[in-house]
């Protein structure tokens, strides 16, 4: 399997192609590619589905994917590096943490908000001809255009919910979780009781109830989600454990570091280890 390092943090370029050029790539870095015109199949990670202009994909490290094109296609295709989304001071950074967490879960486009997709067919257009140009401020401006573009992207993959979810779920199971993602720093609003009462429910008919839509309790879904968020702030900040534990409502470090090895198996401070030696080995 062919393997792509970067160069710089942050690299884009516009491409006009009719086939290819690398089969099952696999990278270290994370990568935008946005159809401006052509269609044919995107397979990633062995999933395999049609593209068509005005897709947009993310490909993250350790992800592996080719194009098959139908005929000449044009993309606009911008690389960046996990240094890159650490470096830059994200006013959400949750929104942020969640296109890491999710983009590897599917294969087709990301973008699923209608007004969105006309956001991103716009900058992309003002990305490209930036690209072109060589001005001392080009570097700044095409900075700021992808930044708009992460965001963008993040906003979309920020309405995908959980798979187990069920296809006929109703308005008000997404509302209890977009109440449990919008709280999950506070473990006082996270109770059961003040959850029920919010959404005019009983405890135990909140319980059914969430595992009937979801297929997993409640509280499996606040701790997944809980450990996530924690996995990427050891692997994407600069914080501290004791500024962890207090962001996410634990008492102290001894009561997060349990709580994350009774999920993970290692503390904290092991984990981000790990994950400083798997970047080396990819950099």
């Amino acid at each position: 399997m062919a393997k792509e390092n970067i160069h710089h943090s942050l690299e884009v370029y516009y491409e006009k192609i009719d086939c290819c050029p690398l089969r099952d790539r696999q990278f270290n870095f994370f990568e935008f590619v946005y159809v401006l015109s052509g269609k044919g199949n995107h397979g990633i990670n062995g999933n395999l589905l049609p593209f068509k202009a005005g897709d947009l994909f993310l490909i993250t490290p350790n992800d592996y994917h080719s194009f098959d094109l139908d005929r000449v296609c044009e993309f606009m295709v911008v690389r960046f590096a996990p240094s890159y989304v650490k470096s830059y001071h994200w006013e959400s950074i949750d929104h942020i943490e969640c296109l890491l967490y999710y983009a590897s879960h599917f294969s087709g486009s990301i973008l699923t908000i209608e007004a969105d997709k006309i956001m991103v067919a716009n900058l992309m257009q003002n990305l490209q001809h930036t690209a072109e140009l060589t001005s001392i401020y080009s570097e700044d401006l095409m900075r700021h255009l992808v930044n708009a573009i992460i965001v963008i992207a993040a906003r979309n993959i920020s309405v995908i919910k959980p798979e187990s979810i069920s296809p006929n779920a109703d308005t008000r199971i997404l509302q209890i979780i977009d109440y449990i993602q919008g709280n999950i720093r506070q473990p006082e609003l996270l109770k059961i009781g003040v959850i029920a009462e919010k959404f005019g429910l009983s405890g135990t008919y909140l319980g059914s109830y969430f595992r009937k839509q979801c297929h997993e309790s409640i509280q499996q879904y606040i701790s997944s989600y809980r450990i996530r968020l924690i996995e990427h702030r050891l692997r994407f900040s600069d914080k501290r454990i004791h500024e962890i534990a207090d962001e996410f409502g634990f008492a102290d470090e001894s009561h997060i570091n349990k709580f994350f090895k009774r999920h993970r198996g290692l503390s904290l401070r092991v984990y981000r280890d790990n994950c400083k030696r798997e970047n080396m080995q990819v950099s």
